[in-house]
């Protein structure tokens, strides 16, 4: 693997490297600096701090204090919230980037109190009540102060399994406006005898999958105090997502855009546009977004053999069977450039962690 390559896939990590006064820094989020990682990194920082001084910028990693903005004032997106900007004015009825999360529930259920706690957490997150309309040609961010929605419960007593799966599906397929509020929506499907399913659906402007993990949690911890009427364990948040994008915006321009996007051009010069996979069904001239994705799990016996090849190989499991993905796609396409995304969840400062908003990233 080549040193930019091997710095890309920390970089995927949130783990960035840095040179000050000839010194080799780093900065990492809790257990993502392995053992093994640290070791590849002094086995290889001569060839590292060569390609850190032969950068046009510094590599180190954003100090700023992301301080908090006025809410009078136009907001930006983000560079992540402006890709997704984009996508959805190609199709705006298109529902592939509707995210959800689905929650069964069993038991005796306060469904007044549920609807609190979804309120009571659409307040303490700006994200979910924003929205973004076109103002003099560019989009913004526009934050509601307050938003409230109705919890929609539907009865699915005695129904078929097939049928609530249908309820469910249409729900989760139907698209948003992004100039609406709110990008959001919650139904409780009610099966009877004390089950449920709560459908959290969003516009993936607004969420990611770390956001999913905040959001699971603090509904649990919401809903717990409403319910003993005590008051909620939960720290306040230091900044919001619009705090981020301002900064992000102030600090990624001019040279340092220009030079991060002329090393992805390099990189992706004379990339395939496409990986030639032997179909047995031609392939849509646009893409439909009719997918699927298979789940399988690998046993303990060889997940420890691949622990102990990616240890002797000096890498990590990642790595590992990244290689072996990359082997299998040449073997069927024979195509020896192959590009594959790998999500990152690009909260790399400790403020930034808690929000609920959409901070992923494609490397």
């Amino acid at each position: 693997m080549k040193v930019a390559e091997f710095l890309s896939y920390l970089n995927s990590l949130e783990i960035k490297l840095w040179l000050e006064e000839e010194k080799l820094k780093y900065q990492a989020p809790q257990g993502a600096m392995t053992p093994e990682i640290k070791q590849e990194i002094g086995t290889r920082k001569p060839e590292i701090l060569t390609f850190l001084r032969s950068a046009t910028t510094p590599s180190k990693p954003l100090e700023s204090v992301i301080n908090t903005v006025t809410r009078t004032e136009d907001l930006p997106l983000s560079f992540a919230q402006q890709r997704m900007w984009f996508l959805y004015q190609m199709d705006q009825q298109n529902s592939a980037y509707n995210e959800a999360l689905t929650i069964r529930l069993t038991g005796r259920l306060n469904i007044d109190i549920l609807e609190q706690t979804i309120n009571a957490i659409i307040q303490r997150h700006e994200s979910l009540r924003t929205t973004f309309p076109m103002v003099e040609g560019k989009p913004i961010q526009k934050i509601a102060p307050s938003l409230k929605i109705k919890l929609l419960v539907i009865n699915l007593k005695d129904i078929s399994q097939d049928q609530i799966d249908k309820q469910i599906i249409e729900e989760l397929q139907k698209p948003f406006d992004l100039t609406q509020a709110p990008l959001l929506r919650c139904t409780l499907f009610d099966l009877g005898y004390e089950n449920y399913i709560l459908v959290n659906v969003f516009h993936h402007i607004i969420i990611d999958g770390w956001s999913k993990g905040i959001l699971f949690k603090e509904l649990s911890e919401f809903y717990q105090a409403f319910l003993s009427n005590s008051t909620v364990d939960l720290p306040e948040l230091a900044i919001q997502y619009a705090d981020f994008a301002v900064w992000q915006r102030q600090w990624l321009q001019g040279e340092i855009l220009e030079n991060q996007l002329n090393y992805w051009k390099k990189q992706l010069t004379a990339a395939p546009p496409l990986l030639e996979l032997p179909t047995d069904k031609p392939r849509p001239a646009t893409p439909n977004f009719r997918g699927h994705s298979i789940s399988f799990q690998i046993n303990s016996e060889l997940t420890e053999k691949l622990k102990l090849l990616s240890q002797k190989s000096g890498g990590t499991l990642f790595m590992t069977l990244l290689a072996a993905l990359n082997t299998l796609l040449f073997r069927y396409s024979g195509q020896d450039d192959i590009l594959i995304g790998t999500p990152t969840a690009n909260r790399n400062r400790q403020e930034i962690e808690p929000l609920i908003w959409f901070f992923l990233s494609i490397l």
